[in-house]
């Protein structure tokens, strides 16, 4: 558990895979107390999920625990999709506008054990061999009821309850919610391994064929994560008359994957050194209801999907680090509960296009005959060398395009420029002239100003000369010039306010400087304009101090503030 600056009931997050763990983390960064259990003994050594995309490295650096991904990991630059041994398409990821243009391979096993270390600096262990047998919800609370491996029976009164205990999610179960979706059981095979390509390892590598699906991920190192779908498996007698389970069933030999890669790369690959293989099932379905009361779901309890394009684990990571945010508001007593609703109002959008877009991508790739293997033969080639859908395609992979413009969170107010409300901030380098904690003027980067335990108020003025100018004296020359005296009145204003929550930085175009993009890139060139950003890293209001602070002030006593919790919903 955190040791916490408040006293509330903690958050109890059942399943300690990447989504729980990310959960945990974003809660106990903001100083929640959580409790993170999960009933298996100790963690899978080997587990599906290998890629991690741009935008999770991104918020993982927000985090301040990127480096040790990246050390680790493995960098893929480019992805090349084939048809029966032609190369349709060759999406490369260095146009893409993020100091991560590239998707980072990395065994789940090292993701978990990176972030169950990060979590322990804030002194919170995860408790294994710990089961939640029952669970009863109320009006101020859960009841919950938790068995150790040991035989010890404990009771406990969490405040709520995030589920992240994987595809076959007992409390989604015991919730009785629907897990709607198209069902086509697919049968993948994964298996680790040498691969000698003679390809470059900093790119992977995707075959369509009418045998089936196979693709190719350097790990590095001349290691290989070889998937496939609908391997030939073998045969294995029934359990009371349904199939057997796959726990049952050998896994795949090293002469079984080198038969898939002869009949499905043709390409010269020479596979040795099998060090671990194994089938799996998966579907593809989601909840209708990401929040049950008190409960939330979250990564595969949420939605399972084909593993194509390596979004499940990245889409689970950001559910978490949108939800842990909110309930830490609310906990904290100063948000209304409604702010919780936006969990699903957000997120399930999402989920639902990546489920749609997988299982598009899979049966595409899929397709023997038909139009979807015209689709695939003629048609994705000519797009793919369309700039603009190449420049999409980029963007929808690494996830940057993840947006939540039709959120009610946003206030959305037009600049010159920049990101707008619901989008993404992106980094830039910008000259700091003045922050919070006593940050001296300087040069720096967006991602390391903001902090995901509080909102960050980047307030954007003319150069560092002319914000130095003396209170009184005008701090722009544009069309709408504002003062230092009426920018200090915003500032305090807002920090009235959300007390506590919200870091001010005032900040200006670094002149002259290297290794980013510039602050008007980024965010524009209106000035003075704010820009408002959510714990989770994305703009949740934008505008100008001189005209839109009663907008801005509405806007937040709605959602963010203590003085909404007795006032009633918007309509």
């Amino acid at each position: 558990m955190t040791d916490a600056s408040f006293d509330v009931p903690p958050v109890l997050i059942v399943g300690a895979g990447p989504t729980g763990l990310a959960a945990a983390m974003s809660l106990a960064r903001a100083q929640v107390p959580v409790r993170l259990i999960d009933k298996a003994p100790k963690p899978d050594p080997h587990s599906r999920a290998i890629g991690i995309q741009a935008r999770t490295l991104e918020l993982l650096e927000q985090h301040r625990l990127v480096e040790p991904f990246l050390e680790l990991g493995h960098r893929a630059h480019a992805a090349n999709i084939y048809s029966n041994g032609q190369r349709l398409a060759r999406l490369d990821f260095d146009p893409l506008q993020t100091r991560y243009p590239y998707l980072l391979f990395l065994d789940q096993s090292i993701t978990e054990r990176l972030l169950t270390e990060h979590l322990a600096t804030y002194g919170v262990e995860v408790e294994r061999g710990v089961e939640l047998t029952m669970f009863a919800q109320g009006s101020a609370g859960i009841n919950a009821t938790l068995h150790r491996a040991d035989g010890h029976v404990e009771t406990l009164h969490p405040s709520y309850m995030i589920a992240a205990d994987g595809a076959h999610s007992a409390i989604r179960h015991r919730l009785g919610l629907s897990f709607a979706g198209k069902t086509f059981e697919q049968t993948f095979l994964l298996a680790d391994m040498e691969a000698d390509t003679g390809w470059s390892d900093d790119e992977f590598h995707i075959f369509a064929s009418g045998a089936g699906l196979a693709a190719l991920f350097p790990l590095g190192k001349g290691r290989h994560r070889l998937i496939a779908d609908h391997p030939t498996m073998p045969p294995d007698e029934p359990v009371n008359g349904n199939p057997a389970p796959l726990a049952s069933i050998p896994a795949p030999t090293l002469d079984e994957c080198r038969q898939i890669a002869k009949s499905r790369i043709y390409h010269p690959v020479a596979l040795t050194d099998l060090s671990w293989s194994s089938y799996f099932h998966l579907n593809s379905r989601m909840v209708e209801h990401l929040r049950a009361q008190r409960v939330f779901l979250a990564g595969d309890a949420a939605h399972v999907h084909s593993p194509a394009g390596a979004q499940g684990m990245n889409t689970g990571i950001q559910e978490a680090f949108n939800l842990g945010w909110k309930l830490a508001r609310v906990l904290k007593g100063d948000a209304p509960d409604r702010l919780l609703d936006t969990y699903h109002l957000e997120r399930h959008p999402i989920e639902r296009d990546v489920l749609r877009q997988t299982s598009f991508a899979t049966h595409m790739a899929e397709a023997d005959h038909g139009p979807l293997k015209l689709l695939r033969e003629r048609v994705i080639p000519a797009l793919a060398a369309f700039g603009p859908l190449r420049d999409a395609a980029r963007l929808t992979v690494s996830e940057l395009s993840v947006q939540y413009r039709r959120s009610p969170l946003t206030l959305e107010r037009v600049l010159d420029g920049g990101p707008r409300a619901g989008e993404r901030a992106p980094d830039a380098l910008v000259h700091v002239v003045d922050g919070p904690l006593g940050r001296a003027p300087g040069v720096g980067c967006i991602f390391d100003l903001h902090d995901p335990a509080f909102f960050s108020l980047f307030l954007l003025v003319d150069t560092p000369e002319d914000a130095a100018t003396k209170n009184g004296k005008l701090l722009s020359l544009h069309r709408k010039p504002v003062r230092a005296a009426d920018l200090d009145r915003f500032v305090a204003a807002v920090e009235d306010l959300l007390p506590g929550a919200v870091r001010v930085w005032r900040i200006s175009d670094a002149d002259g400087e290297d290794g980013g993009p510039s602050l008007s890139e980024s965010f524009g060139r209106t000035r003075p304009a704010f820009y408002l950003v959510r714990p989770d890293g994305y703009v949740c209001a934008r505008g100008r101090p001189g005209s839109d602070l009663n907008g801005l002030l509405r806007h937040c006593e709605t959602w963010f503030a203590r003085r909404a919790l007795t006032e009633p919903a918007p309509q």
